[in-house]
């Protein structure tokens, strides 16, 4: 009897058992490393550890067609109630665990998850409702208010990041999802053209954001005491948890979203870089726990607007996630 060939959706859902097999390994070392180098006692590294390994496979399910079109598939308030379970579920393993669950926290992040995915069931998607949307993800976000409702159970170990990551993958798939129409992808790895164009807007931008630091008095190099080796490592580590995190979920919004959007509205993409770079860079006032942080706002503003171009050229967030990431991993890594 001859076999059949791979069908495309089992291939799809091998690439998904991939990619999530390939982040839980990575969380469990990267955790059982942190854990010792912070000697965090197992009775909340454990738990904490556990939350995010729940996460994770919700966090990449955006990435993938065959998820998307599974969830397109129920019905919207169906679907909606599934992403609200699968968001408080991490929380109150970990909360429960811990001791550290609180009524009050858990009703507000219900509220936070139910909103999301329930925003274009509501609301037809329009200008208007399109703004509102991005404004109150950005609100919730800058609000800093998952720190508050992700309480860590030692001081040393921070928590809300597990927040962050629940609401991008929830407003990457309530817009992909429920209000559709959208061509920026929710992806992790860049094509070979997207790491050029990435790579060339982010040597474009250094001498304009090297003067930038200069100028603000931003520049203070940081002391590598661990030898070349270490901070070869440092810079791989930083880089991809920049690429798959803060550059994925802020392309997305700014330049997949903010920046697409009004370039249609307007008509106009010299308008839609401009704009949706100055709402970047106000978007970064609150950096560094100062406000308003001038200095950082405008840095962030020229960094959207080389993130912005990489963008225009390739039609492609992937593209402006390179620029992005590596822009931040030689701050992260070389400046303090």
């Amino acid at each position: 009897m001859t076999a059949m060939p791979n069908s495309p959706g089992r291939g799809k859902r091998a690439g998904l058992a991939a990619a999530l097999g390939a982040g839980w390994l990575l969380l469990v070392v990267g955790a059982w490393l942190y854990a010792r180098m912070q000697r965090i006692p197992e009775w909340a590294a454990l738990p904490v550890a556990a939350a995010f390994l729940i996460e994770i496979p919700f966090y990449l399910l955006p990435a993938f067609q065959t998820a998307r079109a599974w969830f397109g598939r129920q019905k919207k308030i169906r679907a909606a109630l599934l992403l609200a379970a699968s968001a408080v579920t991490p929380w109150l393993v970990y909360s429960l665990t811990t001791g550290e669950a609180r009524l009050t926290h858990f009703l507000l992040l219900l509220a936070i998850v139910l909103a999301v995915p329930l925003w274009y069931i509501a609301l037809p998607s329009a200008p208007a409702s399109d703004t509102l949307f991005l404004v109150a993800i950005g609100a919730v976000y800058l609000s800093k208010i998952f720190d508050r409702i992700y309480l860590s159970p030692i001081p040393k170990l921070s928590i809300s990041v597990l927040g962050h990551l629940m609401l991008i993958r929830m407003a990457a798939l309530a817009i992909i999802t429920f209000r559709g129409g959208v061509t920026a992808e929710y992806r992790f790895l860049p094509n070979r053209g997207e790491w050029l164009t990435g790579l060339r807007y982010f040597g474009m931008m250094l001498p304009a954001i090297g003067f930038s630091y200069w100028a603000l008095g931003l520049v203070q190099i940081r002391a590598h005491p661990n030898g070349i080796g270490l901070t070869v490592l440092l810079a791989i580590g930083t880089f991809f948890v920049m690429l798959w995190v803060v550059a994925l979920s802020e392309e997305f919004f700014f330049r997949g979203l903010l920046q697409q959007w009004i370039e249609r509205w307007t008509g106009s993409p010299a308008t839609a870089l401009v704009a949706a770079s100055l709402v970047f860079g106000c978007a970064h006032l609150g950096f560094h726990r100062v406000f308003p942080n001038w200095q950082w706002a405008l840095v962030a503003a020229v960094l959207g607007v080389f993130c912005g171009l990489a963008w225009r050229k390739a039609r492609s967030i992937q593209a402006a996630m390179v620029t992005h990431a590596l822009i931040v991993t030689v701050w992260q890594v070389f400046f303090r």
